[in-house]
């Protein structure tokens, strides 16, 4: 069955951990004892009902004071889809947790408090959608039982949104009016609102298209493993164990090994004890080349005809996530999907004041700061621009110093 990830944003009480209470709840997805849990609480809306917030508030700081800290996952499953929900972080203190939620997702859903409209957070959680490369957006306008269900209010609202959006070129927007302390429009459709014409929420999210995140061209596979058991009765096997970060390998496909270039051809492909013709981005699998070529763990194994860019000077978008500000001094690991090797950030390009998106020159990167800067690396990467490929266009800092992951890069540009 089709997996959707996606995350939600919002200014703090816009209604984000009510949402995904909501549609918890009204799908359906919650265990006897979490729903035995949930009616014991004292927590109460004012008209008395459950706070559903409560299905998603896991640390004690959040529940004793209503607000998300860290990033809460969460699974539920229709007769059409299966769903994994991060709820992250509206609090700009907390922004590299939201980074941290939003990198894997396929969809992003804003939330915006129709009594404020597009306020400072919500542009910055536009930006950050725009920076990860999340190509589907929904913006959710919540508490519209709060605007008597206007509609005038909501075509307000995606009016001014329309503008940011040509600004970050999200280019492809929805925009759905909810109450989540009523669920209204979050599990079926509305029954007040007689002038939206849309889906609900939920079923917006069965059916909107993710496929084609997937079907890159550009087939990359880190290897992460030489399977080499030189025993009687396998003699002579030599696999190359990884997953797939995009694109397809067929049988008979021609590709080159990076960084040592050398070229040979797909003789088989296996995934578990089955031989396939083909494999795609999400599986792990056992590649077999038809030359002896020397790999390890570290290299990637892409497509000849489509090869990735290579260099050791790369400029890219950093998100720092360290209370410790970066040091532009000392060397740090960069992680690649498998490969790992020092480098330094040798300049600091700009800084965005993610509130306004205005870029000023920094020598500074602190906590939550997101800029551009110019990463020299000890070895070269093989790598694609973020925008191309999401899967192979990023990477993190690690902190050699404290082993702790300090910050993470997508790349948009080569260095001459």
């Amino acid at each position: 069955m089709n997996i959707l990830k996606f995350f939600t944003a919002g200014s703090v009480d816009d209604g984000k951990s009510t949402l995904i209470g909501r549609l918890l709840y009204d799908t359906d997805s919650i265990l006897a004892d979490q729903l035995e849990a949930l009616q014991r609480s004292n927590r109460k809306n004012d008209d008395g009902t459950i706070d559903l917030a409560i299905l998603t508030d896991g640390l004690r700081a959040e529940r004793e004071q209503g607000i998300t800290i860290d990033v809460a996952y969460k699974y539920f499953q229709t007769e059409k889809r299966k769903f994994i929900i991060a709820d992250t972080p509206g609090h700009i203190q907390y922004t590299r947790n939201m980074v941290t939620g939003a990198s894997t997702a396929n969809l992003a859903i804003i939330l915006i408090d129709a009594r404020n409209g597009v306020v400072e957070q919500t542009i910055r959680h536009s930006y950050i959608v725009s920076l990860l490369g999340i190509k589907h957006v929904v913006v959710c306008i919540n508490k519209m039982d709060m605007v008597d269900y206007s509609e005038t209010v909501y075509s307000s609202i995606i009016g001014k949104y329309k503008i940011l959006a040509q600004q970050l070129k999200l280019a492809d927007v929805t925009y759905i009016p909810v109450s989540a302390l009523k669920g209204d429009n979050v599990v079926q459709a509305s029954e007040t609102m007689q002038w939206y014409e849309g889906e609900s929420l939920l079923h917006f999210l069965e059916k909107v298209d993710t496929d084609h995140l997937d079907r890159s061209q550009l087939a990359r596979m880190p290897v992460q493993w030489v399977v080499r058991p030189q025993t009687e009765e396998l003699h002579d096997y030599r696999g190359y164990a990884g997953r797939i970060l995009s694109g397809t390998f067929n049988v008979n496909d021609k590709v080159t090994v990076l960084p040592s270039g050398a070229s040979s051809v797909v003789e088989k492909i296996e995934f578990f004890d089955e031989t396939l013709d083909a494999a795609h981005a999400g599986q792990s699998v056992i590649i077999h080349l038809k030359d002896d070529v020397d790999i390890s763990r570290g290299d990637t194994i892409v497509n000849a005809s489509a090869l990735p860019q290579e260099t050791k000077l790369i400029e890219a978008d950093l998100c720092w996530m360290d209370t410790r500000a970066l040091d532009t001094s000392i060397m740090y690991n960069i992680q690649h999907n498998s490969k790992v090797t020092k480098c330094k950030i040798s300049e600091i390009l700009h800084k965005v004041d993610i509130n306004t998106l205005e870029k000023h020159a920094a020598e500074v990167f602190k906590l939550n700061d997101i800029g551009r800067v110019i990463v020299k690396t000890a070895d070269a990467l093989a790598f694609d621009l973020y925008d191309d490929n999401r899967a192979n266009g990023s990477a993190i800092l690690v902190d050699t110093r404290t082993n702790l992951t300090v910050g993470a890069l997508m790349f948009r540009a080569a260095v001459e």
